[in-house]
Protein backbone atom coordinates (compact mmCIF):
# COMPACT_ATOMS: atom_id res chain seq x y z
CA UNK A 1 0.00 0.00 0.00
CA UNK A 2 1.51 3.32 -1.08
CA UNK A 3 1.54 6.36 1.15
CA UNK A 4 -0.59 9.29 0.02
CA UNK A 5 1.26 12.16 -1.64
CA UNK A 6 2.03 15.01 0.78
CA UNK A 7 -0.28 18.00 0.67
CA UNK A 8 0.91 20.70 -1.67
CA UNK A 9 1.42 24.03 0.06
CA UNK A 10 1.08 27.30 -1.82
CA UNK A 11 1.76 30.95 -1.09
CA UNK A 12 -1.32 33.17 -1.28
CA UNK A 13 -0.16 36.30 0.57
CA UNK A 14 2.99 38.37 1.02
CA UNK A 15 3.80 41.15 3.47
CA UNK A 16 6.91 43.06 4.51
CA UNK A 17 8.25 46.19 6.12
CA UNK A 18 11.93 46.63 5.38
CA UNK A 19 14.74 49.13 4.83
CA UNK A 20 13.57 49.42 1.22
CA UNK A 21 9.84 49.97 1.71
CA UNK A 22 6.82 49.76 3.97
CA UNK A 23 5.20 46.94 1.97
CA UNK A 24 6.27 43.83 0.12
CA UNK A 25 5.48 45.36 -3.28
CA UNK A 26 7.36 48.58 -2.50
CA UNK A 27 10.33 46.55 -1.27
CA UNK A 28 10.39 44.43 -4.43
CA UNK A 29 10.14 47.53 -6.62
CA UNK A 30 13.04 49.18 -4.79
CA UNK A 31 15.06 45.96 -5.05
CA UNK A 32 14.59 45.84 -8.81
CA UNK A 33 15.55 49.52 -9.00
CA UNK A 34 18.85 48.67 -7.29
CA UNK A 35 18.33 50.95 -4.30
CA UNK A 36 20.28 50.55 -1.09
CA UNK A 37 18.52 50.64 2.27
CA UNK A 38 21.74 51.44 4.14
CA UNK A 39 21.96 54.93 5.60
CA UNK A 40 23.78 56.90 8.29
CA UNK A 41 21.99 56.51 11.62
CA UNK A 42 20.54 59.79 12.89
CA UNK A 43 20.38 58.67 16.52
CA UNK A 44 21.98 60.52 19.46
CA UNK A 45 23.22 57.26 20.90
CA UNK A 46 25.62 56.69 17.99
CA UNK A 47 27.80 59.54 19.30
CA UNK A 48 27.00 58.85 22.95
CA UNK A 49 28.50 55.37 22.76
CA UNK A 50 31.15 56.30 20.19
CA UNK A 51 30.09 53.38 18.00
CA UNK A 52 32.68 52.37 15.41
CA UNK A 53 29.91 51.76 12.85
CA UNK A 54 27.59 54.70 12.26
CA UNK A 55 25.20 53.33 9.64
CA UNK A 56 22.65 50.55 9.21
CA UNK A 57 19.79 49.49 6.94
CA UNK A 58 17.12 51.06 9.11
CA UNK A 59 13.39 50.59 8.64
CA UNK A 60 11.93 52.62 5.77
CA UNK A 61 8.51 53.35 7.27
CA UNK A 62 8.06 54.30 10.92
CA UNK A 63 5.60 51.85 12.55
CA UNK A 64 3.90 54.83 14.19
CA UNK A 65 2.64 55.77 10.72
CA UNK A 66 0.85 52.42 10.44
CA UNK A 67 -0.05 51.26 13.96
CA UNK A 68 -2.13 52.87 16.69
CA UNK A 69 -0.51 54.56 19.68
CA UNK A 70 -1.68 51.73 21.91
CA UNK A 71 -0.05 49.15 19.66
CA UNK A 72 3.28 50.97 19.52
CA UNK A 73 3.16 51.42 23.30
CA UNK A 74 2.43 47.76 24.07
CA UNK A 75 4.56 46.02 21.45
CA UNK A 76 8.33 45.85 21.10
CA UNK A 77 9.49 47.03 17.66
CA UNK A 78 10.10 43.41 16.66
CA UNK A 79 6.41 42.65 17.26
CA UNK A 80 5.36 45.89 15.59
CA UNK A 81 7.18 44.96 12.40
CA UNK A 82 5.74 41.43 12.45
CA UNK A 83 2.19 42.68 12.92
CA UNK A 84 2.51 45.18 10.06
CA UNK A 85 3.84 42.52 7.69
CA UNK A 86 1.27 39.95 8.79
CA UNK A 87 -1.64 42.33 8.24
CA UNK A 88 -0.41 43.09 4.75
CA UNK A 89 0.10 39.40 3.92
CA UNK A 90 -3.36 38.49 5.22
CA UNK A 91 -5.03 41.22 3.18
CA UNK A 92 -2.95 40.23 0.15
CA UNK A 93 -4.23 36.65 0.56
CA UNK A 94 -7.79 37.93 0.41
CA UNK A 95 -8.49 37.51 4.15
CA UNK A 96 -9.11 33.75 3.98
CA UNK A 97 -12.06 32.28 5.84
CA UNK A 98 -10.62 29.50 7.97
CA UNK A 99 -11.58 27.93 11.28
CA UNK A 100 -9.45 29.21 14.16
CA UNK A 101 -8.35 25.67 14.99
CA UNK A 102 -7.07 25.25 11.42
CA UNK A 103 -5.07 28.51 11.39
CA UNK A 104 -1.52 28.64 12.73
CA UNK A 105 1.35 31.07 13.09
CA UNK A 106 5.13 30.67 13.06
CA UNK A 107 7.19 33.83 13.38
CA UNK A 108 10.91 33.57 14.03
CA UNK A 109 13.31 36.10 15.53
CA UNK A 110 17.01 35.80 16.18
CA UNK A 111 17.36 38.34 18.98
CA UNK A 112 13.80 39.25 19.97
CA UNK A 113 12.77 42.23 22.08
CA UNK A 114 16.20 43.72 22.72
CA UNK A 115 14.86 47.29 22.78
CA UNK A 116 12.38 46.46 25.52
CA UNK A 117 14.83 44.36 27.51
CA UNK A 118 17.55 47.01 27.65
CA UNK A 119 15.30 50.05 27.99
CA UNK A 120 13.50 48.44 30.94
CA UNK A 121 16.83 47.51 32.50
CA UNK A 122 17.78 51.19 32.30
CA UNK A 123 14.44 52.09 33.91
CA UNK A 124 15.03 49.63 36.75
CA UNK A 125 18.52 50.97 37.45
CA UNK A 126 17.60 54.63 37.21
CA UNK A 127 14.06 54.73 38.63
CA UNK A 128 13.51 51.50 40.55
CA UNK A 129 11.25 48.46 40.16
CA UNK A 130 7.95 50.33 40.48
CA UNK A 131 8.63 52.16 37.22
CA UNK A 132 9.25 49.03 35.14
CA UNK A 133 6.50 48.71 32.53
CA UNK A 134 3.94 46.00 33.46
CA UNK A 135 4.11 44.53 29.94
CA UNK A 136 7.91 44.40 29.87
CA UNK A 137 8.12 40.61 29.94
CA UNK A 138 5.52 39.92 27.20
CA UNK A 139 7.19 42.60 25.09
CA UNK A 140 10.73 41.27 25.40
CA UNK A 141 9.88 37.60 24.85
CA UNK A 142 11.18 36.09 21.61
CA UNK A 143 7.73 34.61 21.06
CA UNK A 144 6.08 38.04 21.43
CA UNK A 145 5.78 38.56 17.64
CA UNK A 146 4.23 35.11 17.07
CA UNK A 147 1.84 35.74 19.96
CA UNK A 148 0.87 39.16 18.57
CA UNK A 149 0.10 37.66 15.16
CA UNK A 150 -1.80 34.77 16.73
CA UNK A 151 -3.93 37.18 18.77
CA UNK A 152 -4.55 39.43 15.79
CA UNK A 153 -6.00 36.65 13.64
CA UNK A 154 -7.32 34.27 16.29
CA UNK A 155 -4.97 31.49 15.21
CA UNK A 156 -5.40 28.42 17.45
CA UNK A 157 -3.64 25.64 15.55
CA UNK A 158 -0.36 26.74 17.15
CA UNK A 159 1.85 29.80 17.57
CA UNK A 160 5.52 28.94 17.16
CA UNK A 161 8.82 30.81 17.33
CA UNK A 162 11.90 29.25 15.76
CA UNK A 163 15.01 30.91 17.19
CA UNK A 164 17.96 29.94 15.01
CA UNK A 165 19.80 33.23 14.51
CA UNK A 166 19.83 34.33 10.87
CA UNK A 167 18.00 31.19 9.74
CA UNK A 168 14.97 31.87 11.99
CA UNK A 169 12.64 33.36 9.37
CA UNK A 170 13.29 30.62 6.83
CA UNK A 171 12.89 27.97 9.51
CA UNK A 172 9.53 29.48 10.45
CA UNK A 173 8.35 29.09 6.85
CA UNK A 174 9.59 25.51 6.87
CA UNK A 175 7.70 24.99 10.13
CA UNK A 176 4.55 26.38 8.53
CA UNK A 177 5.00 24.00 5.61
CA UNK A 178 5.21 21.02 7.95
CA UNK A 179 2.21 22.19 9.99
CA UNK A 180 0.05 22.04 6.89
CA UNK A 181 1.53 18.80 5.58
CA UNK A 182 1.06 17.08 8.93
CA UNK A 183 -2.61 18.05 8.94
CA UNK A 184 -2.40 20.39 11.95
CA UNK A 185 -3.47 23.43 9.94
CA UNK A 186 -4.87 24.50 6.58
CA UNK A 187 -3.41 28.01 6.67
CA UNK A 188 -0.28 29.30 8.43
CA UNK A 189 0.91 32.90 8.74
CA UNK A 190 4.68 32.62 8.97
CA UNK A 191 7.89 34.57 8.58
CA UNK A 192 10.50 36.44 10.57
CA UNK A 193 11.12 39.75 12.27
CA UNK A 194 14.03 41.65 13.82
CA UNK A 195 14.53 45.04 15.45
CA UNK A 196 18.15 44.96 16.57
CA UNK A 197 19.44 48.32 15.33
CA UNK A 198 20.42 49.14 18.89
CA UNK A 199 23.76 50.17 20.43
CA UNK A 200 24.47 46.83 22.08
CA UNK A 201 24.07 44.51 19.04
CA UNK A 202 25.94 47.02 16.89
CA UNK A 203 28.79 47.18 19.40
CA UNK A 204 28.80 43.39 19.74
CA UNK A 205 28.84 42.68 16.01
CA UNK A 206 31.50 45.36 15.54
CA UNK A 207 33.65 43.76 18.25
CA UNK A 208 33.45 40.50 16.26
CA UNK A 209 34.61 42.45 13.18
CA UNK A 210 31.46 41.20 11.45
CA UNK A 211 30.17 44.62 10.33
CA UNK A 212 31.30 46.71 7.40
CA UNK A 213 33.02 49.92 8.51
CA UNK A 214 32.36 51.98 5.36
CA UNK A 215 30.95 54.87 7.39
CA UNK A 216 31.66 57.31 4.58
CA UNK A 217 29.60 55.42 1.99
CA UNK A 218 26.83 53.31 3.60
CA UNK A 219 25.05 52.61 0.32
CA UNK A 220 28.22 50.92 -1.00
CA UNK A 221 28.96 48.92 2.14
CA UNK A 222 27.06 45.69 1.52
CA UNK A 223 29.14 44.01 -1.18
CA UNK A 224 28.42 40.26 -1.34
CA UNK A 225 30.99 38.34 -3.38
CA UNK A 226 33.01 41.48 -4.17
CA UNK A 227 36.73 41.46 -3.40
CA UNK A 228 36.24 44.66 -1.38
CA UNK A 229 33.65 43.27 1.03
CA UNK A 230 34.46 43.91 4.67
CA UNK A 231 31.42 42.74 6.60
CA UNK A 232 27.64 42.86 6.65
CA UNK A 233 25.31 45.83 7.12
CA UNK A 234 22.88 45.41 9.99
CA UNK A 235 19.24 45.68 8.91
CA UNK A 236 15.81 45.53 10.49
CA UNK A 237 12.24 44.73 9.50
CA UNK A 238 9.90 41.81 8.95
CA UNK A 239 8.54 39.62 6.19
CA UNK A 240 5.54 37.31 6.35
CA UNK A 241 3.92 34.86 3.96
CA UNK A 242 0.53 33.19 4.08
CA UNK A 243 0.92 29.48 3.38
CA UNK A 244 -2.16 27.52 2.45
CA UNK A 245 -3.01 23.94 1.58
CA UNK A 246 -3.48 23.87 -2.18
CA UNK A 247 -6.96 22.41 -1.96
CA UNK A 248 -8.01 25.08 0.54
CA UNK A 249 -6.70 27.86 -1.70
CA UNK A 250 -8.37 26.34 -4.77
CA UNK A 251 -11.73 26.02 -3.01
CA UNK A 252 -11.86 29.75 -2.39
CA UNK A 253 -10.37 30.74 -5.74
CA UNK A 254 -7.28 32.31 -4.21
CA UNK A 255 -4.50 33.89 -6.27
CA UNK A 256 -1.36 31.77 -5.89
CA UNK A 257 2.18 33.16 -6.15
CA UNK A 258 4.09 29.89 -5.98
CA UNK A 259 4.41 26.60 -4.16
CA UNK A 260 6.72 26.03 -1.20
CA UNK A 261 7.77 22.55 -2.18
CA UNK A 262 10.15 21.52 0.61
CA UNK A 263 12.58 22.46 3.33
CA UNK A 264 16.01 21.04 4.11
CA UNK A 265 17.71 21.57 7.47
CA UNK A 266 21.02 20.63 9.01
CA UNK A 267 23.53 21.85 11.57
CA UNK A 268 27.30 22.28 11.35
CA UNK A 269 28.34 21.49 14.94
CA UNK A 270 31.52 23.36 14.04
CA UNK A 271 31.69 26.82 15.67
CA UNK A 272 29.32 29.21 17.43
CA UNK A 273 29.76 31.88 14.76
CA UNK A 274 32.03 30.78 11.90
CA UNK A 275 30.62 28.67 9.05
CA UNK A 276 32.02 25.20 8.47
CA UNK A 277 34.60 26.01 5.76
CA UNK A 278 33.94 22.93 3.59
CA UNK A 279 30.21 23.65 3.50
CA UNK A 280 29.22 20.08 4.37
CA UNK A 281 26.19 20.95 6.50
CA UNK A 282 24.91 23.70 4.23
CA UNK A 283 25.29 21.45 1.20
CA UNK A 284 23.37 18.69 2.94
CA UNK A 285 20.47 21.06 3.67
CA UNK A 286 20.36 22.12 0.01
CA UNK A 287 20.46 18.57 -1.33
CA UNK A 288 17.84 17.45 1.17
CA UNK A 289 15.51 20.28 0.14
CA UNK A 290 15.83 19.43 -3.55
CA UNK A 291 15.35 15.70 -2.97
CA UNK A 292 12.35 16.21 -0.69
CA UNK A 293 10.75 18.30 -3.41
CA UNK A 294 11.09 15.33 -5.76
CA UNK A 295 13.48 17.30 -7.95
CA UNK A 296 17.02 17.00 -9.21
CA UNK A 297 19.74 19.63 -9.33
CA UNK A 298 18.99 20.36 -12.98
CA UNK A 299 15.50 21.55 -11.99
CA UNK A 300 16.87 24.44 -9.89
CA UNK A 301 17.08 27.53 -12.09
CA UNK A 302 17.84 30.15 -9.43
CA UNK A 303 19.32 30.53 -5.93
CA UNK A 304 18.75 33.42 -3.56
CA UNK A 305 21.94 33.11 -1.53
CA UNK A 306 22.51 33.95 2.12
CA UNK A 307 25.43 36.09 0.87
CA UNK A 308 25.97 38.35 3.87
CA UNK A 309 29.06 40.18 2.52
CA UNK A 310 31.45 38.76 5.08
CA UNK A 311 34.85 37.66 3.70
CA UNK A 312 34.64 34.12 5.11
CA UNK A 313 30.91 33.50 4.89
CA UNK A 314 30.54 34.23 1.19
CA UNK A 315 33.33 31.83 0.24
CA UNK A 316 31.90 29.14 2.53
CA UNK A 317 28.49 29.40 0.86
CA UNK A 318 30.03 29.26 -2.60
CA UNK A 319 31.90 26.13 -1.57
CA UNK A 320 28.70 24.62 -0.17
CA UNK A 321 26.71 25.29 -3.35
CA UNK A 322 29.44 23.64 -5.43
CA UNK A 323 29.58 20.73 -3.01
CA UNK A 324 25.82 20.28 -3.26
CA UNK A 325 25.39 20.60 -7.01
CA UNK A 326 28.78 20.28 -8.68
CA UNK A 327 28.80 21.30 -12.35
CA UNK A 328 25.02 21.83 -12.25
CA UNK A 329 25.69 25.01 -10.28
CA UNK A 330 26.94 26.54 -13.54
CA UNK A 331 23.30 26.85 -14.59
CA UNK A 332 21.96 28.32 -11.33
CA UNK A 333 22.03 32.15 -11.40
CA UNK A 334 22.66 33.38 -7.86
CA UNK A 335 21.12 36.56 -6.42
CA UNK A 336 22.59 38.37 -3.42
CA UNK A 337 19.81 40.66 -2.23
CA UNK A 338 21.45 41.66 1.05
CA UNK A 339 23.50 44.04 -1.10
CA UNK A 340 20.38 46.26 -0.96
CA UNK A 341 18.48 45.26 2.18
CA UNK A 342 21.38 44.70 4.52
CA UNK A 343 21.19 41.72 6.86
CA UNK A 344 17.88 41.49 8.73
CA UNK A 345 19.16 38.67 10.97
CA UNK A 346 16.10 36.64 12.09
CA UNK A 347 13.96 38.25 9.37
CA UNK A 348 16.48 37.71 6.57
CA UNK A 349 15.39 34.20 5.60
CA UNK A 350 11.74 35.24 5.48
CA UNK A 351 12.41 38.35 3.40
CA UNK A 352 14.63 36.44 1.01
CA UNK A 353 11.93 33.76 0.73
CA UNK A 354 9.57 36.54 -0.38
CA UNK A 355 12.16 37.59 -2.97
CA UNK A 356 12.54 33.98 -4.14
CA UNK A 357 8.75 33.61 -4.44
CA UNK A 358 8.54 36.82 -6.46
CA UNK A 359 11.52 35.83 -8.60
CA UNK A 360 9.74 32.60 -9.53
CA UNK A 361 6.38 34.32 -10.02
CA UNK A 362 7.90 37.06 -12.20
CA UNK A 363 10.53 34.86 -13.88
CA UNK A 364 13.23 37.32 -12.87
CA UNK A 365 16.36 36.92 -10.74
CA UNK A 366 17.26 40.30 -9.20
CA UNK A 367 20.75 41.65 -9.71
CA UNK A 368 23.03 42.43 -6.79
CA UNK A 369 24.52 45.89 -6.44
CA UNK A 370 28.06 46.80 -5.38
CA UNK A 371 29.65 43.80 -7.08
CA UNK A 372 32.36 45.68 -8.94
CA UNK A 373 35.14 43.10 -8.74
CA UNK A 374 33.85 39.55 -8.35
CA UNK A 375 36.02 37.54 -5.96
CA UNK A 376 37.73 34.78 -7.97
CA UNK A 377 37.15 32.43 -5.01
CA UNK A 378 33.40 32.70 -5.68
CA UNK A 379 32.78 29.93 -8.19
CA UNK A 380 29.16 30.89 -8.93
CA UNK A 381 27.09 32.59 -11.62
CA UNK A 382 26.41 35.73 -9.58
CA UNK A 383 23.64 37.93 -11.00
CA UNK A 384 24.91 41.51 -10.97
CA UNK A 385 24.62 44.67 -13.06
CA UNK A 386 21.50 43.41 -14.88
CA UNK A 387 18.59 41.20 -13.78
CA UNK A 388 18.37 37.72 -15.24
CA UNK A 389 15.26 36.33 -16.90
CA UNK A 390 14.28 32.87 -15.69
CA UNK A 391 12.90 30.14 -17.96
CA UNK A 392 9.24 29.64 -18.75
CA UNK A 393 7.35 26.51 -17.76
CA UNK A 394 7.55 24.71 -14.43
CA UNK A 395 10.60 26.07 -12.59
CA UNK A 396 12.09 25.79 -9.11
CA UNK A 397 14.37 28.01 -7.05
CA UNK A 398 16.26 27.67 -3.79
CA UNK A 399 16.56 30.08 -0.88
CA UNK A 400 19.51 29.64 1.50
CA UNK A 401 19.62 30.84 5.11
CA UNK A 402 22.42 30.16 7.57
CA UNK A 403 22.75 31.30 11.19
CA UNK A 404 25.24 31.62 14.02
CA UNK A 405 25.37 28.32 15.85
CA UNK A 406 25.61 26.36 12.60
CA UNK A 407 21.93 26.46 11.58
CA UNK A 408 21.33 25.69 7.90
CA UNK A 409 17.95 26.03 6.20
CA UNK A 410 17.16 25.69 2.49
CA UNK A 411 13.70 26.18 1.00
CA UNK A 412 12.58 25.10 -2.47
CA UNK A 413 10.01 27.31 -4.21
CA UNK A 414 8.24 26.03 -7.33
CA UNK A 415 6.13 27.86 -9.86
CA UNK A 416 2.41 27.45 -9.28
Amino acid sequence: MTSPAPRRVVVTGLGATTPLGGTASDTWEALLAGRSGARTMAFDWVATYQLPVTFAATIHTDPAEVLSKVETRRLDPSSQYALIAAREAWADAGTPEVEAERLGTAVGSGIGGVWTLLSQWDTLREKGPRRVFPLAVPMLMNNGPAAAVSLEFGARAGAHTPVSACASGAEAIGFGLEMIRSGRADVVICGGTEAAVHPLPIAGFAAMQALSTRNDAPELASRPYDTGRDGFVLGEGAAVVVLEAEEHAAARGARVYAEVASVGMSSDAHHIAAPEPEGAGAARAMREAVERAGLSATDIVHINAHATSTPVGDVAESTAIRRAFGADADHMPVSATKSMTGHLLGAAGALESVFTILAVANRLAPAAINVDDLDPQIDLDVVHRTHRELPSGDIAALNNSFGFGGHNVALVVRSA
